[in-house]
């Protein structure tokens, strides 16, 4: 481990100095410790640790910035995604935060995002809180070896200092908080929000912008391994399944959000998982359940007894967004190098709550690519303010937010390695059937699970189809443990023509988002979409 002199002259030479104290790469237990004797937060039941994030419970989209400058300005998809701050603007806040920071006690964990050694980042993460530190412990990958964290070189260093606000008259960001990320200084700053899905979203948009440059496919995805080997990975938003669909008892856990495909195979970004746990279920998602009830589990804004310390995980009074951060030793059945072979399936996720996508169809390549471009899902009514019926939301790559490079540099990555790996594609709706959303039912689990061991056993690979009007996917007809009234969304609805002019309006919605990317595609694929 480094000396203290070592680490000190290190975090002068970004600008830190004066400091009360530095909390360099402690144990979880001491960062429980420290956590709850500042008053970070609470221990529950069983030993987890229990934190409020205060007036924000998500991620900030509209506050996150990339700072516009030569090493990089060329390659950044600039837009409503990736917005532009300058030099002098990320100087003036850097030269603030440094002063903030003086006097302060801070806490150091020195990491990697990236379990392959040919292509892991080497992080530093600082933040003004244990807990913060606690949650970087827990989702990055540890270094365990003495030695090696005693020569560590940070490549990427992320200061999350929630007690710092911007200005935003003078600052140039949007208001009070800021997400920035600097490739030419290779600096994150992070103020004015402690929800800590921002530290690890910010390393995420680091690797999207690294490591297709050096031609490995990053992804927004969940993976595992079946007994034969066999790799599978889930694209998805947030709420479509990819942590509850990963964890499969049958199947060992890569990774449940982020991963590297290299010319070796797939690898995980991080060490832990950061999952929902809003209503979670201890017999639908026994895994997950039981991580908050582990000690060294950071729970975000999940309900609980003062009294008893008894976890509420129905009680969404604080944010439906309620969040268990665990190291992915925590699960039973993992993978623990973090990495394995080629994927042989690739699974697309979308909740559907229009209810007019089938629960399972299988895609032609260029159907994968029309659907990975797509990248759609659909918000409820209650999700948001405003939102009163089902709102159709298309994320390019299934993670617009955390592209910082054009999305086609993502899609012929992805193409290259389904047509290279001739792996198979398939789009799940985990989304509602019978009926839009307030009408129909959300799939159930164990359909779904079903239908997903069908595929990923290649019990479908042969199976007769039928092609769905509106989208033109295949549907099986059949598959083992699933009512086939099922497998056909039209024949779940009671009304058949209300269902059509569902599937019309979800279809032009399609075609409409796809015009963006017609101009950077081929016809085969710009034809694989809904018909009009």
């Amino acid at each position: 481990m480094k000396t203290e002199n070592q680490l000190m002259n290190e975090l002068r030479e970004i600008g830190i100095k004066n400091i009360h104290a530095v909390h360099y790469n402690c144990s979880s237990a001491a960062l429980v410790e420290g956590a709850v004797r500042r008053g970070e937060g609470s221990l529950s039941h069983l030993g987890p640790l229990v934190v409020r994030t205060g007036q924000h419970t998500g991620r900030s989209p509209n506050d996150k910035f990339i700072v516009r400058e030569p090493s990089s300005e060329k390659n950044i998809w600039w837009g409503k995604v990736n917005r532009e701050i300058s030099p002098e603007k990320f100087d003036r806040i850097y030269a603030k935060m440094m002063a903030y920071i003086q006097n302060k006690e801070i806490c150091v964990q020195d990491m990697y995002a990236g379990h392959d050694v040919n292509y892991r980042l080497p992080i530093r993460i600082i933040t003004e809180t244990s807990w913060h530190s606690l949650f970087a412990r827990n989702l990055f990958v540890q270094i365990e070896d003495p030695e090696e964290l005693k020569n560590h070189k940070s490549e990427f260093t992320v200061i999350q200092m929630p007690g710092f606000h911007a200005d935003p008259e003078t600052d140039g960001t949007n208001s009070n908080v800021f997400v920035i990320i600097n490739f030419g200084a290779k600096i994150v700053l992070i103020g004015g929000t402690s929800y800590a899905g921002e530290i690890k979203k910010s390393i995420f948009s680091v690797m999207n912008y690294l490591l297709p440059l050096k031609k490995v496919m990053s992804m927004h995805c969940s993976a595992n391994v079946g007994k034969k080997d066999d790799v599978a990975v889930f694209f998805g938003l947030s709420g479509t399944g990819k942590t509850t669909l990963s964890a499969d008892p049958n199947r060992k856990l890569i990774g449940d959000d982020e991963h590297g495909w290299s010319d070796e195979g797939v690898f995980n970004f991080e060490g832990g998982c950061y999952a929902k746990v809003i209503n979670l279920s201890k017999e639908a998602e026994p895994d997950i359940y039981e991580t908050t009830r582990k000690f060294g589990t950071v729970l975000e804004n999940v309900a609980m007894d003062e009294k008893t310390r008894r976890l509420d995980l129905n009680d969404a009074s604080l944010t439906e967004n309620t969040r268990a951060a665990y190291p992915i030793t925590h699960i039973p059945n993992i993978i623990e190098e973090g990495k394995a072979g080629h994927p042989e399936n690739i699974v697309m996720l979308t909740a559907d709550a229009f209810g007019v996508l089938p629960p399972i169809s299988k895609l032609t390549s260029e159907q994968a690519m029309y659907h990975f471009l797509s990248g759609y899902t659909a918000k409820v009514a209650g999700t948001e303010k405003g939102v009163t019926e089902p709102k159709a939301t298309f994320s390019t790559c299934f993670g617009a937010p955390f592209m910082a490079l054009h999305p086609s540099v993502y899609a012929n990555l992805l193409g290259e390695r389904i047509e290279n790996h001739k792996a198979k594609c398939w789009l799940v709706n985990t989304g509602w059937s019978g009926g839009p959303y307030g009408v129909g039912k959300r799939m159930k689990i164990q359909y779904t699970r079903a239908m997903l061991n069908a595929a990923l056993n290649g019990e479908l690979d042969n199976v007769e189809t039928f092609e769905d009007p509106f989208f033109g996917l295949n549907i099986p007809k059949e598959v083992n443990g699933v009512p086939s009234e099922v497998l056909n969304p039209r024949d779940t609805w009671e009304d058949k023509n209300n269902y059509d002019e569902m599937a019309k309006k979800l279809a032009s919605m399609f075609r409409e988002n796809f015009k963006e990317f017609e101009s950077q595609v081929t016809e085969e694929i710009k034809n694989a979409g809904p018909k009009a």
